[in-house]
């Protein structure tokens, strides 16, 4: 079965490129429908921006297979009077790698161009010299000379700021870019849908294709979506740490490695019956998979589906990634195929109306 065409990649790049912030999805979400549309029978979207596609709509038996749209970020938190700029997160952000790079500042009259600046190292001298990044010291310098310039720039408290770092592909093996978590997710299940469609699928139920939104925050957009749809059977993927790379202690976040396939993940949330079924998928139609475990919940949009709507049996499908909440974060090809042959071979494995109660009365 072919997987990723050249289409299909030219819309990753045109996808994860574009800037979809937390709270400000939509034009992400514009890019992913326009492709999704050809692959489904009706697209829809909820108050807040979560886009969704729907294969075989009108059945009682409703599956969804979800990722997630939005990118952390920054929020203009305070401008001072000689025009420096200083944040707060929108999302996980990561205020140490912020010193010295560009960002786009999204205002009322367009973006504007900035640099996080930091003091140079001939000036850090003794205790100075200790200085790390906090979220309270590092600003952002758009080379204007007055809080009234910044204004004029229409920035604002509240303007949402981005990374303009781009996707490339490096060494023809590893995806390398900003926001693959979890715009792959996305990328992912579209494809997945895709398949579908080329091969002439016929499922036996119907199928929900999900891009939630604010899941950096809190997974908030699955949990309206959930109630919205009120599925039988829940299919997340989201990205996974590779505890492979240097500094990380295998003890103590397990034990993944990019190229080895995506993991799924034994915890509370997660159907033991479910992921049963898609570990035996993976078994019979030889996709190389890894196994994680997660203490209470798992983090991701898994926990609002899993606990929605007196409980949804849920399951969760990870790609392992390197460098996660950087603009450098790195994911392996044969890793993304493996995630959308999973979902794609599991949902042919799933029956309308399949019982996934642990026991009958």
């Amino acid at each position: 079965m072919a997987i990723l065409t050249k289409h299909s990649e030219e819309f990753l790049h045109r996808y994860l490129n574009n800037a979809s912030p937390t709270g400000f999805e939509s034009p992400g979400q514009q890019l992913w429908l326009e492709y999704l549309r050809p692959y489904v029978d009706e697209v829809e979207l909820d108050n807040y921006g979560t886009a969704y596609g729907v294969i075989n709509p009108g059945k009682d038996y409703r599956v969804v297979i979800e990722g997630h749209a939005d990118e952390i970020s920054w929020f203009v938190h305070y401008i001072a009077d000689n025009g420096y700029i200083y944040v707060i997160r929108n999302g996980g952000s990561d205020h140490q790698i912020a010193p010295s790079k560009r960002v786009n500042i999204h205002g009322d009259k367009g973006v504007v161009r900035g640099v996080f600046g930091w003091p140079a190292i001939h000036t850090r001298r003794g205790d100075e010299a200790k200085l790390q990044p906090q979220i309270h010291n590092i600003f952002i310098d758009v080379g204007a000379e007055s809080k009234d310039e910044v204004l004029e720039m229409g920035i604002h408290v509240g303007s949402v700021i981005t990374y303009p770092d781009e996707l490339e592909v490096m060494n023809d093996r590893y995806y390398c870019g900003r926001a693959l978590d979890n715009r792959m997710g996305g990328f992912c299940i579209a494809e997945v849908a895709r398949l579908l469609r080329e091969n002439k699928v016929e499922l036996p139920y119907s199928l929900y294709i999900v891009n939630s939104v604010q899941e950096e925050v809190g997974l908030r957009g699955a949990e309206m979506i959930a109630d919205r749809i009120k599925p039988q059977v829940a299919i997340v993927t989201d990205v996974t740490h590779d505890t492979g790379t240097p500094m990380l202690n295998k003890k103590k976040v397990g034990d993944v490695k990019s190229g080895a396939g995506p993991t799924v993940t034994y915890a509370p949330a997660v159907h033991n019956k479910l992921l049963q079924l898609i570990i035996d998928t993976a078994a019979e139609k030889e996709i190389d998979i890894q196994r994680e475990a997660s203490s209470r919940a798992t983090g991701t949009d898994t926990d609002a589906f899993a606990y929605s709507n007196g409980g949804v049996p849920s399951a969760l499908i990870s790609l392992p990634l390197r460098y996660m909440h950087t603009t450098v974060e790195m994911a392996h090809k044969d890793d993304v195929e493996g995630v959308i042959k999973l979902i794609y071979e599991t949902l042919l494995a799933i029956e309308d109306g399949m019982d996934f109660r642990y026991f009958k009365v």
